[in-house]
C-alpha cells in the first residue's frame, strides 16, 4: 500500500489504492433550450443550472443560493418558472426551457427586460434575471397583473439593492392595461 492509502485507513476511513471510485450514472436528454434542440448525456445529480452554466455556456441564470431560495437561477421550465438549482437536468428531458438569453430577439431586448432598463430596475444585476425570468412568466399567464399579483410571483426572487419598488413598476409598465 501507499502512503497515502494507509493514511487513509487510519483515518477510519478503509479506502485503498486498489478501490475504484464509484461510477458517475449518465442519462441522455433531448431538450429544447431557447428554441435550440439540445440532446446531451448529463450526470443523473446534475442540476438545470449546472447544465444551462456548464454544457451549453448559459451564463445568464446566476447561481447564488444552491437551495432555492433567493430566485437568481429562475428560467421558465415549459413556461413555469423553476429555480434551476433544484430542478435536475434529467427532469428537463422532453421539455422546453427559456433562459433570460433566450428573451431578445438579436439585438431587440424583451418589453420586460426593456422596462427594466427604463425605470431603473437594475443595480448590482445579479438578481436581475431571474426576476425578469419571474415577471415574465406572470405576464404570459396574466398580462394585467395588479401590483400585488406582481409583488406575488417575484416574491420568490430575494433583492439586496433596489427595495422592489422599480421592480414592480418596471413589470407594471410592460402590462397593456397599465
Amino acid at each position: 500500500m501507499s502512503d497515502g492509502a494507509l493514511v487513509t485507513e487510519r483515518a477510519g476511513v478503509g479506502v485503498t489504492d486498489t478501490q475504484a471510485a464509484p461510477a458517475v450514472q449518465t442519462r441522455t436528454i433531448r431538450t429544447t433550450v431557447n428554441g435550440e434542440v439540445w440532446e446531451k448525456e448529463v450526470r443523473i445529480n446534475q442540476t438545470l443550472l449546472e447544465f444551462l452554466r456548464n454544457e451549453l455556456g448559459l451564463t445568464g441564470t446566476k447561481e447564488a443560493c444552491g437551495t432555492g431560495d433567493c430566485g437568481a437561477c429562475t428560467v421558465l421550465l415549459d413556461g413555469e418558472p423553476v429555480n434551476s438549482c433544484l430542478v435536475l437536468a434529467v427532469e428537463a428531458h422532453g421539455k422546453r426551457v427559456l433562459s433570460i438569453e433566450g428573451l431578445a430577439q438579436g439585438d431587440e431586448l424583451h418589453p420586460v427586460q426593456k422596462a427594466f432598463v427604463e425605470k431603473g430596475a437594475i443595480q448590482c444585476g445579479f438578481c436581475t434575471p431571474g426576476m425578469i425570468m419571474s415577471v415574465v412568466a406572470l405576464l404570459g399567464r396574466n398580462p394585467d397583473p395588479t401590483e400585488l399579483e406582481v409583488r406575488e410571483a417575484i416574491a420568490g426572487n430575494l433583492c439586496r439593492c433596489t427595495g422592489y419598488t422599480k421592480i414592480v413598476d418596471a413589470a407594471l409598465a410592460v402590462a397593456p392595461g397599465k
